[in-house]
């Protein structure tokens, strides 16, 4: 349901704090000014202090856990698409000795927590049958937590997927369709206890980049979370156990993704930690001119350092050693270094 005002805090990051700074959900970035937004118009800034009492608490609540991951600093996902047609890595770890050594490989880069996905929700994209979903990842699942001891995340849009994934020691739960696509996934979560992400997305995989449009992006966007978020919790997810995600590139313009990226800090007035998957898209090739996806390295791993400074919690990439080396030396120059 849209709202009246909505509160974009302007976030910073220096280690010398404003007098009225206040911290950004219970992180090392916080902030002393907001922009107040309404559709159509922004009324400028005011101070931190000003924001609207249950606003600021959202603003500034600490977050907690995400599958066992501490978000007071920022957090990396790597991608393991189990896929013949994901739009960047589809069939490179389509057997599970590859699957599993990208997953190891990545975890020795430095990634705090895998993202197994078997259907490629690349525009385009044609849905993947259940049982066939469900041969795809359980075995890497299966072998991963024989092997590592790092939380798993299941990317899935249903239910009979994410259900035989938790049972094979999966983690975490990561809907892009934020529970729409199959009734039984919220109440599934809130059974099982699973931390699960819920991220916006207009229209299916096979029809949102046809024609994308909406009337505000950034606050249709943040108004459909909240509605999700209302979903989850009405199912008895507690806010603290959702992690929310704008989509990025599903059912978005260049356009769009831009004015989201440029505005992330929003979405931290969810109260719920944010996940930020921009990871070699389309967007990145047009602006970075990579036409391929594996040339987007250095542009992806801009767009993940941005929106980490906006205080996002967890980035979802591909190129998990060059972003780890990228947030060293971005915490390390920014003034907080992690031993």
């Amino acid at each position: 349901m849209p709202q009246d005002r909505y509160y974009r805090p302007v976030v910073q990051s220096d280690p010398v704090r404003t007098a009225g700074a206040v911290s950004l959900a219970g992180g090392r970035y916080w902030f002393d000014r907001a922009e107040v937004l309404e559709r159509g118009s922004s009324r400028g800034l005011i101070p931190a202090r000003e924001v609207p009492t249950a606003v600021l608490d959202r603003l500034t609540e600490p977050r907690a856990p995400m599958a066992t991951l501490s978000m007071d600093r920022a957090r990396i996902m790597a991608v393991v698409n189990v896929t013949p047609d994901s739009f960047s890595d589809g069939g490179d770890h389509q057997n599970l000795d590859a699957a599993l050594s990208a997953a190891e490989a990545a975890v020795a880069a430095g990634a705090d927590i895998l993202d197994i996905g078997g259907e490629s929700t690349r525009p385009g994209a044609a849905t993947v049958p259940v049982d066939e979903e469900i041969n795809r990842i359980v075995p890497v699942i299966e072998a991963l937590r024989a092997r590592l001891d790092v939380p798993i995340s299941v990317d899935t849009r249903k239910a009979p997927v994410a259900k035989a994934a938790l049972a094979a020691g999966a983690t975490m739960l990561n809907d892009v369709s934020a529970g729409t696509y199959d009734a039984d996934m919220l109440p599934l979560a809130a059974a099982s206890g699973a931390p699960i992400c819920l991220m916006h997305a207009q229209g299916d995989p096979a029809t949102m980049q046809k024609d994308p449009s909406y009337d505000d992006v950034l606050l249709d966007v943040y108004d459909n979370l909240a509605d999700r978020i209302a979903a989850a919790e009405a199912h008895g997810i507690p806010r603290h156990q959702i992690i929310v995600d704008p989509g990025i590139g599903f059912g978005k313009t260049l356009t769009h993704n831009l004015r989201l990226l440029n505005n992330l800090s929003l979405f931290h007035g969810l109260g719920c930690a944010i996940l930020l998957g921009v990871s070699r898209k389309r967007f990145i090739g047009t602006i970075g001119a990579a036409p391929e996806p594996k040339d987007r390295m250095p542009g992806s791993v801009a767009v993940a350092l941005a929106g980490i400074a906006q205080g996002v919690q967890t980035v979802r990439v591909h190129d998990t050693a060059a972003t780890k080396q990228a947030l060293a030396l971005f915490d390390a120059v920014t003034g907080q270094y992690w031993e």
